[in-house]
């Protein structure tokens, strides 16, 4: 269930423009550990919280292509790369792009598969490699990851700034994990947080300030009934649950 769950949600992701896969493996990990009855043990080993994430980046690769091919937008920071690409030959991704290049489409579906098989292979025989770079202790390996960091945050943009801010970043996301908060949440909300705000104007803007513009079309108002479920019902649900658990296992004790 962690599979299907990871898949479903990072296809849908990856449908959406802008959003990518990293969004979608936050997605997957937050919402395996809200439904977990073990969430203490993500973040230390756990196979939910190992198979979420991954599949979601996989679906959502996937689901990146939907909006490239039939309307012309990149999902993604690859699918990006991939229309200047089309684009530099001559070829434009669109609502007639399958029907007037049928070989090309089909043919990228397929190497998609195909690509997938063969990643998979490759990471069965990699798994020894996988293993040696586990055993490597953390007083090498930390430092590693540290240095590898600085050098991909000021290659961006040569900047000693945005480097002292992912310092910083790095210390919160350490004092978050520490205290029991969700450092994925966060990074989520900044992420989404300003494509919300600027959907968000736009639409008041349609509707000339009037909130009521959320409540005239079944979609919107579906939305909203899910978002008031998952915020509001599905806690509650946990933690009746959860204190129903507790409660036999106190009398199965006595």
């Amino acid at each position: 269930m962690t599979m299907v769950r990871g898949s479903i949600l990072g296809f849908f992701v990856g449908v959406i423009p802008g959003a990518g896969a990293t969004i979608a493996s936050l997605m997957s990990y937050s919402l395996e550990r809200s439904v977990s009855k073990t969430p203490e043990k993500f973040g230390k080993g756990e196979m939910a919280g190992l198979v979420a994430p991954e599949t979601a980046n996989n679906a959502a690769s996937s689901g990146a292509m939907i909006p490239l091919l039939t309307l012309g937008i990149p999902g993604s920071a690859s699918t990006a790369v991939l229309l200047a690409a089309f684009l530099l030959w001559g070829l434009r991704p669109g609502p007639l792009f399958m029907e007037q290049n049928p070989e090309l489409a089909w043919g990228l579906i397929a190497s998609m598969y195909l690509g997938n098989m063969a990643l998979l292979a490759i990471s069965i025989f990699a798994i020894p490699l996988f293993v040696k770079i586990i055993k490597i202790p953390y007083r090498i390996l930390a430092p590693t990851v540290v240095v590898i960091c600085t050098l991909g945050c000021f290659s961006v943009n040569a900047s000693f700034i945005e480097t002292y801010l992912m310092f910083a970043a790095g210390i919160v996301g350490f004092f978050m994990r520490l205290y029991g908060f969700s450092p994925a949440a966060l990074v989520l909300a900044l992420v989404l947080g300003p494509l919300a705000e600027e959907a968000l104007r736009q639409t008041l803007t349609i509707s000339r300030g009037s909130f009521g513009i959320f409540l005239e079309r079944p979609a919107s108002i579906w939305i909203i009934i899910v978002t008031f479920i998952l915020l509001a019902i599905v806690p509650l649900i946990q933690r009746m649950g959860k204190g129903a658990s507790a409660g036999e296992a106190e009398r199965a004790g006595s």
